[in-house]
């Protein structure tokens, strides 16, 4: 994901690229000082997330954020709590405070690529796959990064949620309700009240069973018509 950073503060700068250099798929087009200079370089170069300061001279980052006619996804990082009604009134995808933690920064990250996923899902962004994509899941005291394209399916565990991947599986404390929502449509198939499964992923369909890898996973009764659609295509 190719990002830029504009904040008149160097040390805002560097805490932000510190973050992202612990995650492989975040990439730094430029660092930028002023909106102004913020504008001169989108003017020939596109990124797909900006992380924006509000308060700097000149060019404020909402009346800098006002002149994109198509803006790519924003992080709002900032001193000022007031302004977040107008942040999210601007469709800025979060909106951290300073000093922000690394928990709360993936948290953030964790919503852009939700959100990504959710355009595509509705069609606005039809040329773009998700392949490639990565989401943090918080497993226990760490945050565990995990490629989208890995999972094969989600199962629901008590007050858990298994995500199961080619590698291994992930428990995370949240709802499988809550856990499908941060994938598409297009590529997650709900099956029973406590699996949902990457379509990609399927091998077979037999009866009330769906082999996926290793595992065989339930078809629930109220689900089949989501499989029948599936297999009718």
């Amino acid at each position: 994901m190719r990002y830029l950073i504009i904040d008149d503060e160097h040390i805002a700068h560097k805490i932000i690229m510190e973050y992202c250099e612990m995650l492989p798929h975040m990439k730094l087009q430029k660092n930028c000082y002023s909106a102004l200079e913020a504008l001169e370089y989108l003017n020939t170069h596109q990124v797909e997330l900006i992380f924006l300061d509000i308060n700097m001279p000149k060019l404020k980052g909402f009346e800098f954020l006002r002149t994109l006619s198509s803006p790519p996804k924003v992080i709002v990082t900032t001193a000022y709590s007031e302004f977040a009604i107008e942040g999210y009134e601007l469709n800025v995808v979060d909106y951290l405070l300073k000093p922000f933690s690394l928990e709360r920064f993936l948290s953030a990250i964790n919503k852009v690529t939700s959100s990504t996923i959710s355009t595509i899902s509705m069609g606005r962004q039809q040329n773009i796959k998700p392949e490639g994509k990565h989401i943090f899941l918080k497993q226990n005291n760490s945050h565990v990064q995990v490629a989208i394209d890995s999972i094969l399916f989600i199962e629901a565990s008590g007050n858990y949620t298994k995500v199961v991947t080619t590698d291994g599986i992930i428990s995370i404390r949240e709802k499988i309700s809550d856990t499908i929502q941060l994938f598409s449509d297009n590529d997650f198939l709900q099956v029973h009240k406590s699996f949902a499964v990457a379509k990609k992923h399927i091998r077979s369909v037999e009866g009330n069973r769906i082999y996926i890898g290793d595992h065989k996973v339930p078809i629930g009764q109220t689900y089949k018509s989501n499989v029948n659609k599936l297999l009718l295509g």
